[in-house]
């Protein structure tokens, strides 16, 4: 085969890739702002330009995972681990999270929420500087709120937390019990998804 066929066939590869990830970020943004700035983060001349691609030739696929360890490293994306028991409340939060892009910059910040029922579960998978925030109930059968958050901070002392319950609290008890773990973010439930997004995005300010 020539190299021009090559060259072809790897700009078709680079072309479905790119709207393959048009399509996720069109299928999960619940914002038009969100999408606009990627279509025009994405319209960079030098991607489609044939003399670039020909210069790449075969590192074509290198420049691709570098624009996805890129996206993943970005600021504008915001991980949020959500952890209840309630199985309902989980798949809400995360319907309303996912995608949703807030914020009055020009680059939009948008959501990622990752959800988890059990806390033992969080701690055998939890992964070091990935997540931006925690939001966690504090009546979980196997272990509470606080004992996940001191356990979590040990392993990444940066995530910030956000603490939830619908049952009344004595929050100056709660800090003497544990020191540790940052109250100052408390969310009493039932919330509003409004609510909920409004005080998020407050905290990751």
């Amino acid at each position: 085969m020539t190299n021009e066929f090559h060259i072809l066939v790897e700009h078709e590869l680079f072309l479905e890739n790119r709207i393959s990830l048009f399509y996720y970020l069109y299928s999960n943004s619940k914002d038009d702002d969100c999408l606009r700035h990627y279509l025009s983060a994405s319209s960079s001349t030098s991607l489609t330009d044939p003399k670039y691609l020909q210069s790449q030739g075969s590192n074509l696929d290198v420049v691709i995972e570098a624009e996805k360890k890129e996206d993943l490293r970005s600021p504008y994306i915001k991980r949020i681990l959500v952890v209840d028991d309630d199985p309902d409340l989980t798949l809400t939060f995360k319907a309303a999270l996912d995608g949703r892009c807030y914020g009055d910059t020009d680059k939009k910040k948008r959501f990622e929420a990752y959800t988890y029922n059990d806390p033992l579960s969080v701690l055998k998978e939890f992964k070091p500087h990935f997540y931006d925030l925690l939001l966690t109930d504090i009546y979980m059968p196997n272990m509470n709120g606080f004992q996940l958050c001191e356990k979590i901070l040990e392993l990444d002392v940066n995530i910030r937390v956000c603490l939830m319950s619908a049952l009344a609290i004595n929050i100056q008890a709660l800090r003497e019990l544990y020191p540790n773990v940052n109250l100052g973010c408390y969310i009493e439930k039932p919330v509003t998804l409004k609510y909920l997004i409004k005080r998020l995005s407050a905290e990751l300010e």
